[in-house]
């Protein structure tokens, strides 16, 4: 049954209620007639006609689908940083343009970690190709740090590359808006240049380099290490890699140190500032679960007792095993961050599977229980299959999140806040107002809502958006291709 309003059309299926209301499904939200013919529904709208029809494939052919997408316009610079790009017309994908992100580490790492799923669950050549293009491209952020006018710290990875033949990065990110940056936070780093440039020329690279980027590369580097690098070449260049990095935290005191000398923004994982310093409070648990899973996967990757006995000093010296069950700073399902959560669940998935002593795993277990147990309504693939894999648990019913996916990963506005199906957040919620969910106590459904990575918050009801930018399918990459291989997902 078919119901068309003023806002939108409705679909009730049996027990199921869906809504469809956007440039995503229609060409104008006003729908003045409804003539369902087969699998095919037509709309009438004050903007014109349009039609939803029923088209049934496979998981695998999304899959295809999106890597094909990701070839064809997704892939920034000779190294492939994989990132959404923008569009000239609305909707419209033959013309393109690609840009640099905060984070083209982090987003490549994680369709990398898809890629190394795929080449051990379905052992097909191009996705281990693919794999070991996301390497190079991850490491490459390494090199490029090295020498210049201004030289990094040995170890220190970039967040992102753009060419020298392209327009000065720095005359956007200037000292100038630095300062402004600063103005309204204390820690902000003026970095003048924020982009230095290459050894070779060739290059701009960015600095500052965060948490985020760090915790997307040592996931990656596990995942590749055991599934996909084949040849002991392969291996070899992923430890010498991991050694730089993590010895660069070692070194440093376990803070991620620019070529200015100093920590970056949100490189701190020290005791004296995550276990002393207020202001630090919120990075506490997080950060401690991010440097030890960076150093047990250096201990796996290297076979090096140092990395161990540097987890060591931090848990019996300073209580990072202890932090690590610090939950979330929230007060209930909803209030958290889910760019933490994303973070959190992917540096707990390897260092759970990389402890070897059973009490420290029983911790870690723990505390991918607790923040799991909050992350369960919101439907995300990626952390369910993440938990029920470290916990040896079932996985939940995120697999309608992979079905409902959409194609059409353009970046159109959505409201939901005027539904009445749909009940407010909590009062601790202070956006309540624009935030909400379903009676059944989960988010909405992912094809009524706009996903780019699974850093988004999926409570959100609307969400602004032109057709201008087109992201690209690595958040359904990742989680398919890690379900395929852990039997959460079967064709």
């Amino acid at each position: 049954m078919w119901y068309g309003t003023r806002l939108g059309a409705i679909r009730r299926q049996g027990s199921e209620w869906e809504y469809r209301e956007g440039l995503r499904w229609l060409p104008g939200d006003e729908v003045l007639g409804v003539a369902v013919s087969g699998k095919t529904a037509w709309f009438a709208t004050t903007a014109g006609i349009g039609a939803i029809e029923q088209s049934m494939t496979t998981l695998a052919e999304k899959a295809k689908f999106f890597e094909s997408e990701i070839d064809q316009r997704h892939r920034r610079t000779e190294y492939g940083y994989v990132l959404g790009v923008h569009v000239n017309s609305p909707g419209d994908k033959s013309e393109w343009t690609q840009h640099d992100s905060d984070n083209d580490g982090l987003w490549t790492a994680m369709y990398g970690a898809g890629e190394c799923f795929a080449c051990a669950a379905t052992r097909d050549p191009e996705s281990c190709r693919r794999a070991t293009a996301a390497f190079e491209a991850l490491r490459f952020l390494g090199t490029v740090t090295q020498g210049g006018q201004h030289p990094a710290p040995s170890g220190f990875v970039a967040r992102a590359i753009l060419p020298r033949s392209g327009p000065d990065p720095n005359l956007q990110d200037s000292a100038e808006r630095d300062q402004r940056e600063q103005a309204k936070d204390p820690y902000w780093k003026v970095m003048n240049p924020r982009w230095p440039i290459s050894a070779d020329g060739k290059w701009y690279w960015k600095s500052d380099t965060s948490s985020d980027e760090l915790d997307g590369h040592y996931f990656f580097y596990g995942v590749y290490y055991d599934l996909a690098a084949k040849t002991e070449q392969q291996k070899q260049a992923v430890r010498q890699h991991v050694a730089a990095l993590t010895d660069h935290l070692i070194e440093h005191r376990f803070e991620l140190v620019d070529y200015d000398g100093k920590v970056t923004r949100w490189g701190v994982f020290s005791p004296a500032k995550l276990n002393h310093d207020p202001r630090f409070w919120e990075e506490r648990s997080l950060n401690s679960i991010s440097i030890l899973s960076y150093l047990q996967v250096a201990a796996h990757i290297t076979g090096n007792p140092k990395y161990q006995r540097a987890a060591q000093q931090l848990i019996e010296q300073h209580s990072y095993a202890m932090n690590t069950l610090i939950s979330k700073t929230n007060e209930g399902f909803g209030s958290g961050n889910q760019s933490d959560d994303e973070m959190a669940f992917m540096c707990l998935y390897n260092l759970v599977r990389y402890e070897t002593d059973p009490q420290l795993r029983t911790m870690y277990a723990t505390a991918l229980r607790k923040r799991w147990e909050i992350e369960k309504p919101e439907l995300s693939p990626l952390f369910d299959y993440i938990a029920a894999a470290v916990l040896n648990d079932k996985a939940g019913d995120s697999v309608d999140t992979l079905r409902r996916y959409p194609l059409d990963r353009f970046n159109w506005a959505i409201k939901n806040s005027q539904r009445k199906d749909l009940l407010s957040m909590p009062d601790y919620d202070e956006r309540r107002a624009l935030r909400g969910f379903r009676k059944n106590g989960r988010v909405l459904p992912i094809d009524e809502r706009y996903v780019d990575h699974w850093n988004v918050d999926p409570w959100r009801l609307d969400y602004a958006g032109d057709g201008l930018y087109l992201a690209d399918g690595a958040s359904f990459l990742l989680p398919y291709y890690m379900g395929l291989y852990h039997g959460f997902v079967a064709e």
